[in-house]
């Protein structure tokens, strides 16, 4: 059975760029081949700063009656000068104080993200401190990356298409982009409900505080009827990939199933992503998204009413929790499996790395590099010049040898 899938297209959108592997065993190299369109928040930050007293060069003028500078006038100059410098150190110091006292940023605000994405936190299993490089230096992001990523979307375009259409429906708002990943999500309950399969499904919760959003690659039935999740990986050698690598791709199809479970067992509530988003609940659709819903069978005028419509469809969707996790390898240049990984969901295990990760996107730690047990990982690192860590580490090392 066929779904209808819908991509939203708008000024505020951008694609993430899923990670594909760019040498055998090499890089953060497999972890979002399946989130393929996000939504680009407007963050609008008000910017408080305070400006010092603008300062005045002290002149020495001339009086008519002579050369030289009256006592009087030298001492009124040159106590204006001296109350300039007081208001100036006065402000200063106030600036000061203002800045203590002030909280500092954490990640998330620095970098202007309302919600995360699961690839996030796959791409700190690698190197968080590679990720934060991603962040602030993407000009140093290799162009056969960038490459590798357009083929690993184009496969998982091919695979989408087999299962559904995509629609192109025009957005006018951020309301209006979420409401479409909600389209998407109420026209594929109906396929899972009567045992078909599904790709590119939209997950999204709240996990420990933060929203997580992700797309998982594909749903379906196993012959025994359990829901099985299934995720492609494309690689650029024939080679599967190390371990480090297999670890961040586990976790990643683990909060997959955490996200999944969470929103067919009702725990998915409007208010958090009113709370986590600040969408205008009241907000109207626009009139391509409130088509587009109508031909779908779906009453909704405003965000309210289709964040409400999919938060209850969910809820009472009866659909059963993820059973089985699945990892496929695929050789980008012919499309040949390489293997398939059978991936064994360990709640206790991912809970407490989410809450390792999640730490660091809360301000309570600050950024580690990997262990020098896999400095292996910084050898064809774009940013290993620059790496803090790496240099931290190597001075460590060069500390611990015998003289």
């Amino acid at each position: 059975m066929a779904s209808c899938g819908t991509s939203a297209s708008s000024s505020d959108q951008r694609e993430e760029k899923p990670g594909t592997d760019l040498s055998a065993g090499d890089g953060f190299s497999d972890i979002s081949d399946s989130e393929l369109v996000t939504v680009q928040d407007e963050a609008m930050r008000d910017a408080c700063a305070v400006r010092p007293v603008e300062g005045t060069d002290l002149q020495l003028k001339r009086n008519c009656g002579g050369l030289g500078t009256s006592e009087n006038e030298f001492q009124r100059l040159s106590g204006e000068n001296s109350k300039h410098k007081q208001q100036q150190q006065s402000a200063e110091t106030s600036q000061r104080k203002r800045k203590q006292q002030e909280p500092p940023q954490t990640p998330m605000e620095k970098y202007k993200m309302k919600y995360l994405w699961v690839t996030n936190l796959c791409s700190q299993t690698w190197c968080e401190q590679q990720m934060v490089y991603e962040f602030e230096l993407p000009e140093f992001i290799e162009p056969e990356k960038s490459e590798a990523m357009n083929t690993g979307s184009s496969i998982h375009l091919a695979r989408e298409l087999e299962v559904h259409d995509l629609v192109s429906v025009a957005t006018k708002s951020r309301e209006d982009s979420w409401a479409v990943k909600f389209i998407n999500v109420l026209s594929m309950i109906p396929v899972l409900q009567s045992g078909g399969r599904i790709r590119e499904f939209p997950v999204f919760g709240e996990l420990d505080g933060v929203l997580l959003v992700g797309v998982i690659d594909e749903l379906s039935y196993s012959p025994k009827g359990e829901l099985e999740l299934r995720e492609l990986k494309t690689r650029r050698s024939p080679t599967m990939p190390t371990s480090a690598q297999k670890r961040s791709n586990q976790f990643q199809v683990s909060l997959y199933k955490l996200l999944f479970d969470s929103m067919v067992s009702g725990s998915l509530q409007p208010d958090t992503f009113i709370h986590h988003l600040h969408l205008n609940p009241e907000q109207a659709l626009g009139p391509d998204v409130k088509e587009h819903a109508s031909k779908m069978g779906l009453i909704a005028s405003n965000f309210k009413d289709m964040l409400e419509l999919t938060c209850l469809n969910l809820t009472y969707s009866d659909l059963p929790m993820i059973d089985g996790l699945k990892i496929e390898y695929c050789y980008q240049e012919n499309n040949s499996l390489l293997g398939c990984e059978v991936v064994c969901f360990k709640s206790e295990l991912v809970l407490e790395q989410l809450t390792f990760h999640m730490a660091f996107w809360k301000g309570l730690r600050e950024t580690q590099g990997v262990d020098i047990e896999e400095a292996w990982k910084c050898r064809k690192c774009t940013f290993s010049n620059i790496c803090e860590w790496r240099t931290r580490d190597l001075d460590f090392a060069k500390g611990k040898r015998p003289k």
